[in-house]
């Protein structure tokens, strides 16, 4: 199917060739007659595409006449490029203006950058011809003249306002589906026959043929949602990943995700395991690939603790995983049967559930319906194609006639898609294949994706005075949407699109050998490609990329393309990318025709000069990187049309001759905080259509009134220093009322005008009201008047979904946001002069009806919200409200709601620093709060809130004035449905729970799981008779799992309930005593962390009567279950833990800053009887030694140490095995001079990361690891004389860090240093 890209580059040759600034050119050139010779032949061979655009379809000598074909127009289009680009060159530099003789005369100039004598003419007479012998060929390949031409023109309807339709249909609309739904829905609600916590149900089928429909269904159905408590769906894939399934689950279930804390996988799963306890949980996983068992047992371990009747819905191709779980009896999802096809087709394609409408498309439609074989993906594809040929009656027997039904279905791809797809216009073709660049299940933005296809030239417009090209390539995508090449993807925030597997297939094969997606392990297959004719390539970010990983693509001197792309488009914050120096410095420059070049997301700090060089660049994305500034030479990117920007938080300067890119469209300077000044000349950069951040004033003296010259500026548009605004006339010449603004942001500086004019300020933003049709989002920062003007909140804003006011300090009340009836985001900050929030707020009729979150904070001078008979509210408020946060409110008295159901769906209520709010008052109660979280407030708040909120699950409170022991109590009678508690800073607490009420507060507290104390200085255990009677309250929380003790500096003793998993105590220096609540506790404990506690805790002699036989003892017996043991900052190691059992379970043991004269902990043999154990970290520990063996766990991977009672040189030969891939040395005192004396370490070669911390005295390793030939990763701190690296290991490595005070090495490591040529092709350094 290569005729579409040759048809469409061929189209683009002729047009450039038509060019008058080309032409001009050309002849100065010499090469008219050439080009004049080349276009004849190329005129003659395009009248052949319309015959090989049918036989193609059959004939493979046909593709690979239009593969030639599509290369050398390829490189026509790349020879015309540079000449244009000259006509640019010289049109900017005024050469324009002179005379054709003036121009011959600067010829000889022209021609040395060109090499006119060696390289032109010679290439343009081998295209000639190669062009004639493709000529040569239409006899033997059978092609003629047809009579038409292939269409390569926009066929679509030009009816701009029609209505799109999508692929994405309701439940209403699923045909076909009821028996199977209802199947697996009783399957969903019913209990596991063999009495597991959690149960498999699969939907097995064929691509297309709806299993993520069903399972969609099935999720979203009303019974489903309400019998479980917490719901997950997780899009798996191709490439299993177990971290990221497991993230995507505990980002589902509400846990917060925190790269630091979850530096380990293990901590992930901890982490989950606590969220899941005792829940009934949903997951679907859809589109699993994998056959592992092991892949399938690694993910489901936190799930054994869940409730039982959880379930999984797995959706996948295969079933031999399935197999191996012990679903016996796994049933496919079948193919639709005739009339369910019959349906589904004229559904999509006519608009009707059956033919009887249409009796002559009757017997045609039956026809496609039979080929398509029930296949719900094909019938809706096919319909979506055909809705457009209701009245064609040939139009559907051509397709029935179609020559691809016969085809095999090559790669899985089934006919009626390839089908689906011959059908497109050719343009659409080709915007079809780009796509393949873009991994499985890659989020699609449309807006980005159009700037992409505008770049590589794909976007070409009949008639330029009518539309612009974004617009055009807009109404592209939405075609290829309603023919279903793309889905929508619900997102709140910006409309997301992805393809599904058998499109993005389709898009892969047709794409063919012009075209690369690298991805892993793809490097060593790169030199096996047809080099000559790649002119697009992606890759996979990935954290570390070498470039080993890109050797061979500088062999693809036509490459257009050099595309970055995440998994899921945008990076997270969190995340780090590292590209090596040397694909900047030597990749790029060989790549001389680039036309789209991003680095997103690499941690680059500078601009590359090589990027100068590229002349054809059109679109360059350097977002969320590091750089500073933009340099100077890239303004010598004429051809630029898109800088990406965005997210560079650490930029500070664009480049003074900004001027230059007279072909710029987009700029997005989003997030670039440091960014202060606009450059000077962009306001005459009349092209622009997106200015993100618009400065006015600074040193370019940016006037707003200059942006009416940016006729098609639209999307999304921040304005900052507008206190340099003189008059309402200058903001309306802005004439912002006509731009098409998505998201809108006003801002005034912190240092506005001294003595601001109120009404002046009132008419500047009413000035700037925007086009109301399609803003989505609203932000006003340090606005000065003192009302808003009527535009913010008006309804008519129907599109207007977050609204955020911050810094507005002079307005005295709220505008009526409550009538906007998209509303589901409203966060005001910072209002101190609003006093009371009532009807001008809320406005009349239902206030804020799809209101889902709501932030009010730094209101200083707030006193009173209510809706009570003074508001003069009397309708409903808040009907969808989930989110509440009322923050650092200190003057606020009054919260008061009336009504039979106020704030009906609140799920998550924050009040914090409110101190004078005694109560909040409202009449029904608050039966969907499930999290509450109060700070800084006085103890009648938490009385009241607890009384009318009985479901709450979530409890955390902090600084709770007037919470004694007696105002407690009161407060946990309430808390009947408790799961998770966290108190801190409450001083007035001694007991959690007083003796007398112990077996009312077990009632109470028997749903508790999760219980977290922080910094209660006066407390002193958890109930009143812990530290008297240890066989007490053995029936008291029992469904605890987790508890935490920190920084409670009188705690003395600690009774943990038996059935407790995790523990963890820090920083309590009074605790003399840990026990269980009754013998035999402790068996179910998977966790324990100890840090920074009384060196008496747990000497026998302080445990009192009875206590010895309940103290907490880390035994592998007496807690079987144990998987993790971190002991910190304890000087008595030895009393704590005890290596007696065996620890089969355990994975991770940390021994930290134990300075006790105890002897060694570890015998001979006690290590290597931990077979699980794969994180062992001992550092710092003076008494404890190394085995003298040298033996350690068959399945150690990750092992820290040093700093123990021998220097490292000292310790015996080691035997480490060879699963360890990560090892840390401390050396601490350590005599060492040279690696060598280290020897006896033996390190094993399957180490790929090595960390060499504090050796004072180690000068030289450059010996000694040539073996580690699979190390990746080098740390090297604080060894102040070391001078060399082991040069042998660099080639392989990813990164290189070195820290701490290193100088000499620093200094040799440095750009420019003796060591840069042999480590800057590492990513990180």
């Amino acid at each position: 199917m290569a005729e579409v890209i040759a048809s469409t580059i061929i189209e683009a040759v002729f047009k450039k060739l038509a060019n008058e600034a080309v032409k001009q050119v050309v002849r100065a050139k010499g090469i008219h007659s050439e080009l004049k010779k080349l276009g004849r032949t190329l005129s003659r061979i395009q009248a052949l595409l319309n015959d090989a655009w049918n036989k193609e379809i059959t004939s493979e000598a046909v593709q690979v006449w239009l593969s030639d074909l599509q290369h050398l127009a390829y490189e026509i289009d790349d020879i015309l490029d540079d000449l244009a680009t000259e006509a640019l060159h010289n049109e900017l530099t005024d050469q324009s203006r002179a005379s054709t003789s003036k121009i011959r005369k600067l010829i000889p100039a022209c021609c040395t950058k060109f090499s006119l004598s060696t390289r032109l003419y010679p290439k343009l007479d081998n295209i000639t011809k190669k062009l004639q012998d493709l000529e040569k060929e239409k006899e033997s390949l059978g092609l003629m003249v047809k009579s038409g031409s292939l269409e390569v023109k926009d066929d679509r309807p030009k009816d701009k306002n029609r209505v799109l339709e999508t692929s994405l249909v309701d439940a209403s609309s699923i045909v076909g589906r009821q028996g199977e739904k209802d199947e697996l829905i009783d399957k969903l609600l019913g209990d596991d026959p063999r009495n597991k916590n959690f149960s498999i149900v699969p939907i097995v089928g064929m691509g297309g043929v709806g299993k993520t429909t069903l399972a969609k269904l099935l999720y979203n159905e009303k019974k489903v949602v309400s019998h479980f408590e917490l719901k997950a769906w997780v899009c798996v894939s191709d490439e299993w990943d177990s971290f990221q399934i497991t993230k995507v689950i505990f980002q589902y279930v509400g846990g917060e995700w925190d790269d630091k804390k979850f530096k380990t996988f293990d901590l992930l799963q901890v982490a989950l395991q606590d969220k899941l306890r005792d829940k009934k949980f949903l997951l679907v996983l859809d589109d699993v690939w994998t056959e592992s068992y092991k892949d399938w047992e690694t993910l489901v371990r936190p799930f054994s603790v869940c409730a039982r009747g959880s379930k999984v819905i797995i959706t996948t191709r295969k079933d031999q995983l399935l197999k191996e779980l012990g679903c016996s009896q796994v049933n496919q999802l079948q193919c639709l049967s005739h009339d369910d096809a019959v349906s589904l087709f004229c559904q999509h394609a006519l608009d009707a559930n059956n033919f009887d409408l249409y009796p002559t498309l009757k017997p045609h439609g039956e026809d496609i319906v039979e080929k398509c074989k029930g296949l719900p993906l094909a019938l809706i594809a096919l319909g979506r194609l055909l809705r457009r040929k209701k009245t064609d009656e040939v139009g559907w027997k051509e397709m029935v006639d179609s020559e691809i039904w016969s085809l095999k279905e090559g790669g899985g791809i089934i006919p009626a898609l390839k089908l689906s797809y011959h059908e497109l216009p050719a343009s659409l073709k080709q915007l079809f294949a780009y796509c393949s660049l873009f991994p499985k299940d890659y989020l699609f933005n449309k807006y980005d994706l159009v700037l992409l296809w505008m770049a590589e030239g794909f976007l070409h417009q009949s008639d330029l005075s009518k539309s612009t090209k974004e617009r055009l390539g807009h109404d592209c995508f939405e075609e290829l949407l309603s023919r279903s090449f793309f889905q929508h993807v619900p997102d709140d925030d910006e409309p997301l699109f992805v393809m599904h597997d058998l499109m993005h297939d389709l898009a892969t094969s047709v794409a063919g050998e012009f075209f690369l997606r690298l991805e892993k392990e793809m490097g060593k297959d790169v030199r096996k490609l047809a080099l000559e004719k790649l002119r697009h390539m992606s890759f996979v970010r990935e954290k570390y990329e070498p470039y080993k990983k890109f050797e061979g693509i500088e062999g693809a001197k036509g490459l257009r393309t050099f595309l970055s792309v995440g998994i899921v488009g945008m990076k997270e914050l969190w995340q780090r990318y590292y590209l090596s120096n040397k694909v900047l410095v030597d990749l790029l420059p060989e790549l001389q025709f680039l036309r789209v070049l991003s680095l997103s997301g690499y941690e680059i700090s500078e601009v590359p000069e090589s990027i100068s060089k590229l002349k054809h660049l059109r679109y360059l994305n350097l977002s969320q990187t590091e750089i500073t500034h933009i340099p100077e030479y890239v303004c010598d990117l004429s051809n630029l049309e898109t800088l990406i920007l965005f997210g560079c938080y650490r930029l500070t300067k664009l480049p003074n001759n900004f001027i230059k890119l007279k072909r710029l469209r987009h700029l997005d300077i989003r997030d670039t905080f440091l960014l202060k000044v606009l450059p000077v000349g962009v306001a005459k950069l009349k092209s622009l259509q997106t200015l993100s951040k618009i400065i006015i004033g600074g040193e370019n003296d940016f006037s707003i009134n200059q942006l009416k010259d940016f006729e098609n500026l639209h999307g999304k548009v921040s304005i900052q220093g507008l206190e340099k605004v003189k008059n309402a006339t200058e903001a309306r010449e802005a004439n912002l009322s006509q731009k098409r603004l998505t998201e809108f942001e006003v801002e005034w500086s912190d240092a506005s005008r001294i003595t601001p004019m109120e009404t002046t300020e009132n008419a500047i933003l009413d000035a700037l009201k925007p086009y109301n049709d399609c803003l989505e989002k609203l932000r006003i920062v340090n606005y000065l008047g003192l009302e808003f003007p009527k535009w913010v909140g008006d309804p008519s804003f129907r599109q207007l979904a977050r609204v955020f006011i911050r810094g507005c300090k002079n307005c005295t009340s709220l505008p009526p946001l409550g009538q906007l009836q998209s509303l589901k985001e409203l966060s005001i900050q910072d209002m101190g002069d609003v006093k009371v929030t009532g009807s001008e707020f809320f406005g009349s009729g239902l206030a804020f009806p799809s209101l889902e979150t709501l932030r009010l904070e730094g209101m200083s001078g707030w006193e009173v919200w209510s809706t009570n008979s003074r508001s003069g509210i009397v309708d409903s408020v808040f009907p969808c409200l989930k989110k509440l946060h009322i923050i650092h409110c200190p003057n606020l008295v009054e919260f008061s709601f009336e009504g039979d159901e106020v704030f009906p769906c609140l799920q998550e209520l924050n009040i914090d620093d409110c101190p004078n709010l005694v109560e909040v008052s409202v009449e029904a109660s608050l039966l969907s709060l499930r999290v509450l979280r109060i700070s800084s407030c006085g103890d009648g708040l938490l009385r009241s809130l607890v009384h009318v909120a009985p479901s709450v699950t979530k409890l955390e409170i902090e600084s709770i004035s007037g919470l004694t022991n007696e105002v407690w109590r009161g407060v946990i009678s309430d808390l009947k449905a408790l799961e998770e508690l966290d108190v801190s800073r409450c001083d007035g607490i001694r007991y959690l729970w007083e003796s007398k009420e112990a077996e009312a507060s077990s009632k109470v507290l028997v749903n508790l799981r999760m219980l977290e104390v922080t910094q209660c200085k006066n407390l002193v255990s958890l109930g009143e008779k812990d530290e008297e009677e240890y066989n007490y309250g053995s029936n008291l929380l029992s469904s605890l799992s987790s508890l935490m003790v920190y920084y409670c500096e009188n705690l003395k003793h600690l009774s943990c309930p038996n059935n407790i998993e995790t523990l963890k105590i820090r920083n309590c220096n009074s605790i003399t005593c840990v026990s269980f609540f009754s013998k035999g506790g402790g068996k179910n404990l998977k966790s324990v962390q100890i840090g920074e506690c009384n060196e008496k805790l747990m000497i026998k002699e302080e445990l009192g009567e009875g206590g010895e036989k309940n103290r907490l003892l880390i035994n592998g017996k007496r807690m079987p279950m144990l998987e993790n043991v971190w002991i910190y900052g304890n000087p008595n190691v030895a009393p704590i833990i005890e290596f007696g059992g065996n620890f089969i379970h355990l994975t991770t043991l940390i021994i930290r800053y134990c300075n006790g004269t105890a002897e060694s902990l570890f015998a001979d043999l006690q290590l290597p009887s931990l077979a699980s154990l794969t994180t062992l970290d001992i550092r710092d520990c003076p008494s404890m030694d190394v085995p003298t063996a040298g033996l350690w766990p068959p399945n150690l991977r990750v092992l820290s140490i040093g700093r123990l009672k021998k220097p490292i040189a000292e310790w015996g030969p080691q035997k480490f095995p060879a699963s360890l891939v990560d090892l840390t040395l401390n050396g601490g005192k350590e005599a060492a001079t040279n690696w060598s004396e280290l020897s006896h370490l033996n390190l094993p070669s399957s180490l790929t990361q090595l960390c060499i911390y504090n050796f004072k005295k180690l000068e030289t390793f450059s010996e000694g690891l040539q073996h580690l030939t699979s190390l990746q990763h080098l740390f090297i701190s604080f060894c102040p004389k070391i001078k060399n690296l082991p040069e042998k290991l660099l080639p392989s490595l990813l990164s290189l860090d070195i820290r701490g005070r290193c100088p000499n090495l620093k200094e040799r490591c440095r750009r420019g240093g003796s060591y840069w040529p042999q480590i800057s092709h590492i990513p990180y350094i």
